[in-house]
């Protein structure tokens, strides 16, 4: 139980580390569109990038495959900056695909939980006994990223009351510094 709880903690911290900002930038990016109301619909989306993010990681940790991580470096921006472009594309559509949503996030969480593999499997135990590991790691990932969503919300509802920002332009700004961003990323990774 201390292992499960111990690396509960670590997902917690993974996500939640403002040094590792691309799992925050994602999660806005992921978000800035959706209200409170919408919370079961981003609850699900963001669950299957946990999905994703745990399917790469057991990938990694069983060493079935381990991809370059220099590409993986670089593909963890463009999954951002993918995400931010995409709200401001489908920003005028009401109600695109929310099944396209889900499972673009599971690719994305793919992607990320790729990322994190090599850490994960220099901090685990050995093969025979990961399982509890990536179900601890997981939750307190799922977790994490909850409280944030939550966060975002806020200060979504109170940005756009307290300026009174129309949402389509919120979304819009927020999305494009995102893309800004994420490209500095991808020139500090070469």
């Amino acid at each position: 139980m201390e292992d499960i709880l111990f690396y509960f903690q670590l997902g917690l911290t993974h996500v939640l580390d403002f040094n590792a900002y691309d799992h925050m930038l994602f999660l806005i990016a992921l978000t800035i569109p959706y209200s409170f109301k919408k919370f079961k619909t981003v609850f699900w989306i963001v669950t299957f990038f946990t999905l994703g993010h745990t399917l790469s990681l057991f990938i990694s940790a069983y060493e079935i495959y381990r991809p370059n991580e220099n590409l993986i470096e670089i593909l963890i921006p463009v999954t951002i900056i993918l995400t931010a472009l995409g709200n401001v594309i489908f920003i005028s559509r009401k109600n695109y695909n929310k099944a396209s949503s889900f499972f673009i996030s599971l690719g994305f969480g793919i992607i990320h939980g790729f990322g994190f593999g090599n850490y994960f499997n220099q901090i685990s135990f050995p093969l025979e006994s990961k399982v509890a590991p990536l179900v601890g790691f997981s939750f307190g990932v799922e977790f994490s990223q909850l409280i944030i969503v939550l966060i975002i919300f806020i200060a979504n509802f109170l940005v756009m009351k307290t300026f009174n920002v129309q949402h389509t332009k919120y979304i819009t700004m927020v999305s494009i510094f995102i893309v800004g961003f994420s490209f500095n990323m991808i020139l500090n990774s070469f």
